[in-house]
């Protein structure tokens, strides 16, 4: 039977890593039941990645290295949104979008039943796809939440701030599901566009319209009724395929770096250690930064902080911490500027808490390990992750102003201590450890991937 033909499946992530992880992560499950995974992306990202797979997935996990091609005011050797501060994202949008052609080349001349793609070349199913008579899925990162709210193809008329601070009217059901002022305004080019011409709002639309399908990073005990909207709103057939849970890494500076920082960590009590960390994108201002390092100080917990001073070679305002900090925090915390394996550090028994950007593979991460969240978001769609999390008493949002973001040391040292210590936190601590199993169940995931691979073989064009 035709159907018992092993798949050939592409993937073509965005170049940020909180989408190429998951990606990767979705390409090892594919790999492991026995298909056959390309996935493309430029070379310095590839070199990036944790590429070591296990002896059985090795063989039929390629890594496709596509150069990206240059573009007026990208900086050299910049090849991924951390690279670059945001303001210099949307050139490598434009250089991501001339790997159009070479694409087209690569997969004209394999034998890909189907390309997964994300939100920014829409192209791929707009046009390659149909071209090529490969079949496409728009393979989303964002949570159901985010792209409910991001809306249909047409009779979405919003067009200022003001309209994104509230629920859209497509979605039927009570929910806090919205930006906050400063949010959107921090990313307000998402909507009126950039140097492309292409806003991402489009693109995200466009990408779901012109897709055969779109699979999200989703399970149905955690949100059907969104799941089932997002049919609604797209018109499509939607895949939830689990969280796509981050697996342990061996990258290679792993062991001497993780020595030392489990030294540390062994030494502090169960359950006493903030854990501080914004991802590979998030840079806080100048005086975020201070507000953050002097709330961290004035709560007097133990911290661990993974702190990126600046976004690539390019950046010009790389931030500082407050003068004596550091000697201030001697012993109780640490600030480690370099790369830290941020699984080990949430499963060790010492971490009480996560004072995220709230980006959802982060999310996850901690919810695995059932530590407790405290949220400060930064860009994206980190604003809704932050309304989900609160709306379910799993996680706290340190206060801010509605407006301009701004936030004191104070309701920073306030926020920490709530949910990592005090008895008025206690929902913030139980709740993850409730709601861990819908995140991390192997059996239900492994259901959802059996599905949605069993789709894909019965619906690729014949070759």
């Amino acid at each position: 039977m035709a159907d018992d033909k092993k798949l050939h499946i592409v993937m073509f992530p965005w170049l940020a890593f909180g989408h190429m992880i998951p990606y990767l992560e979705l390409s090892k499950l594919i790999a492991q039941k026995g298909h056959r995974v390309s996935f493309v992306s430029t070379p310095k990202n590839i070199d990036r990645l944790p590429t070591k797979l296990p002896p059985h997935v090795s063989p039929l996990l390629t890594f496709v290295k596509i150069p990206l091609p240059q573009v007026d005011n990208l900086p050299a050797n910049a090849e991924a949104t951390s690279d670059l501060p945001y303001d210099k994202v949307q050139f490598l949008k434009k250089a991501f979008d001339d790997l159009k052609q070479p694409l087209s080349d690569f997969l004209r001349t394999s034998d890909a039943d189907w390309i997964l793609f994300d939100f920014v070349p829409y192209w791929i199913g707009q046009e390659i796809g149909p071209n090529l008579r490969i079949k496409t899925a728009f393979f989303s990162i964002f949570i159901l939440q985010s792209m409910v709210f991001v809306g249909p193809m047409s009779g979405d008329h919003r067009m200022k701030i003001e309209d994104f601070t509230v629920p859209p009217d497509w979605i039927p059901f009570p929910t806090t599901v919205a930006f906050r002022h400063f949010e959107i305004k921090k990313v307000f080019d998402f909507v009126d566009g950039n140097t492309t011409g292409v806003s991402d709002l489009d693109r995200l639309k466009m990408s779901a319209h012109y897709s055969d399908l779109v699979v999200v990073r989703a399970c149905p005990e955690f949100g059907q009724d969104w799941i089932q909207l997002l049919g609604d709103v797209y018109g499509k057939n939607i895949f939830p395929i689990g969280q796509l849970p981050t697996s342990e890494y061996n990258f290679e500076d792993e062991n001497s770096a993780w020595q030392s920082i489990k030294e540390w960590l062994d030494k502090q009590p169960k359950a006493s250690v903030v854990y501080v960390a914004f991802g590979s994108e998030a840079k806080p201002s100048q005086d975020e930064l201070t507000e953050i390092a002097l709330g961290l100080e004035k709560s007097e917990l133990s911290f661990f902080w993974v702190l990126r001073t600046r976004l690539g070679l390019s950046d010009p305002d790389p931030i500082e911490l407050p003068k004596g900090f550091e000697e201030r925090t001697k012993g109780r915390g640490v600030v480690c500027t370099t790369w830290a394996p941020q699984l080990k550090i949430l499963r060790h028994d010492s971490v009480g808490g996560f004072l995220t950007h709230s980006g959802w593979s982060s999310v996850v991460e901690a919810i695995q390990s059932e530590k407790a969240l405290i949220l400060l978001s930064f860009l994206a769609d980190q604003g809704i992750i932050s309304r989900v999390l609160e709306e379910k008493k799993m996680g706290y949002c340190v206060p801010r102003n509605q407006f301009d973001g701004s936030f004191t040391r104070v309701s920073v040292a306030e926020s920490l201590k709530l949910v990592v210590v005090e008895e008025e936190g206690k929902i913030y601590r139980e709740r993850i450890r409730e709601m861990k199993d819908l995140f991390v169940n192997k059996g239900r995931d492994e259901k959802l991937m059996d599905r949605f691979l069993s789709y894909l073989k019965t619906h690729r064009n014949a070759k």
